[in-house]
């Protein structure tokens, strides 16, 4: 049984460590052009600063739930804040980009165990008629992470430097730690289950080679030859895990989860569909500011309409789903969320800021009815035996598909932009191609998702993964 502080303050020690991570997620998009500046880079190559962190947590996501249970909630969670915090300082000490790469997987690795560790602590601690307000309440700062990451990122950089973006998770990191001395209990698992070391390689190697060869090609930091060969070398390595999870008795992750219609499309819906969503976050804030010529502080505030959108749609979401069912809300909507990021082709700089606010809110309503849709979708017929693998798969997906969208976003725009050096400023046309490139490429999952039956989809109230 918990002490009634440790019942009390738990809640509020995860709920820290998620607002430390959506904050850490959103705050840097609106500072990559002057990090760049200051670095001496092109801003398209401040890429690989995102991918490095998204790729990383996706990577280690598999790994939390058996550290937790092998080690501890309380030590690995102790662990995940310090990384976290010290691949924060590193970044803020980095003299150049390769060592903020660097930095951010250090931040990443603490990244990837500090949310998945910390709800399963929860999970643990509380009995299950109290962990829908338990988990509703740890919910909140991540959604308050994106409202105040892009503007006070842009603050931040035109009233001290970029520097500051990392700088602001020491304290917080700290409050953490000694938070987490206190209050997280060390629960453990069922001892004697074995990780699937051989499954982690091949899946996290697979991963890693299709994200670099996209890399690759949108930097062009990497010949197209040794690109293209770094992604056939993931697509084998991610068939080897395919042949390997098949034989295996406790894969990293069950293909058996693919026997269910609704997993199968939700899951892999959600990997096409947000490779143009997941770019989005990275593409913007470049386009407010180096597209329409707007100051950093101004275009972190121009993205907040976007999460107010997302908070005010997550309040119907249920009842248009039931309403109407998934295949037609999901079909519709996915080609909506397309046609939405087309048409910032459109926007330019005569193009009045009021109609860049609406056009963002608008898209925040319909990318978070897809966010919402899809995860339930995913989860919804899972029984208890495969939820916690379902949703350790989900989450890295959602990461990986993130990350591939934001090298697909580099990529275009090193395609349609030439040879967009340092200190060259990028057209843009190149903008607005990648835009449309970029709403294509999600409306095509439609054709996905029309794969339901018109009444398929979970039956009864399933839980809502509302991270992104």
């Amino acid at each position: 049984m918990l002490d009634p502080a440790t019942r009390r303050l738990l809640p509020w020690l995860v709920a820290i460590a998620f607002f430390m991570q959506t904050l850490d997620s959103t705050i840097l998009n609106t500072t990559l052009p002057r990090m760049a500046e200051s670095l001496g880079e092109s801003p398209l190559r401040m890429q690989s600063v995102v991918i490095a962190y998204m790729l990383t947590v996706a990577l280690f996501i598999p790994a939390s739930g058996w550290l937790a249970d092998r080690f501890g909630t309380r030590r690995v969670f102790l662990s995940a804040i310090g990384l976290f915090s010290f691949g924060s300082l590193l970044c803020a000490l980095s003299p150049s980009l390769p060592w903020l790469v660097a930095a951010r997987v250090v931040q990443g690795i603490g990244g990837a165990l500090l949310l998945p560790v910390g709800r399963l602590a929860v999970l643990r601690a509380f009995p299950r008629d109290e962990l829908l307000k338990v988990l509703s309440f740890v919910s909140i700062p991540g959604l308050v992470g994106p409202l105040v990451g892009p503007p006070l990122g842009g603050w931040l950089v035109e009233v001290a430097s970029w520097h500051w973006v990392f700088l602001i998770n020491l304290p917080v990191g700290a409050l953490g730690v000694l938070a987490a001395m206190r209050y997280m209990p060390d629960l453990r698992g069922a001892a004697g289950q074995r990780f699937d070391v051989a499954g982690f390689v091949l899946f996290s190697l697979g991963l890693v080679l299709v994200s670099l060869g996209l890399q690759g090609l949108g930097e062009r930091a990497l010949s197209v030859a040794l690109s293209l060969l770094m992604l056939a070398a993931g697509l084998a390595a991610m068939s080897a895990y395919w042949f390997h999870a098949a034989r295996h008795e406790r894969p990293l992750f069950s293909l058996a989860l693919f026997k269910i219609p609704t997993f199968s499309i939700g899951i892999v819906g959600n990997l096409f569909s947000r490779l143009g969503s997941g770019a989005m976050p990275f593409m913007t804030p470049l386009f407010l500011q180096l597209g329409l010529g707007y100051s950093p502080s101004r275009a972190g505030l121009t993205m907040v309409p976007t999460v107010i959108g997302a908070m005010l749609m997550k309040t119907v979401t249920e009842r248009v789903i039931r309403g109407f069912g998934y295949r037609r809300v999901l079909v519709v909507n996915t080609l909506l969320l397309g046609l939405l990021m087309a048409s910032f082709g459109l926007v330019g700089p005569a193009t009045p800021h009021a109609a860049v606010l609406v056009l963002l809110g608008v898209f925040g309503l319909v990318n978070s009815m897809q966010f919402t849709a899809m995860n339930t979708l995913t989860l919804g017929d899972l029984d208890d035996a495969r939820a916690s693998s379902g949703n350790s798969l989900l989450s890295v997906v959602m990461q990986l598909a993130m990350s591939l969208g934001v090298a697909c976003a580099g990529a275009l725009l090193a395609a349609f932009g030439g040879h967009a050096g340092r200190g060259e400023p990028i057209e843009l046309r190149t903008f607005h191609l990648t835009y449309v490139c970029l709403g294509v490429l999600s409306g095509l999952a439609a054709g996905i998702f029309a794969q339901l039956r018109r009444t398929e989809g979970p039956a009864g109230r399933a839980a809502v993964v509302d991270e992104g």
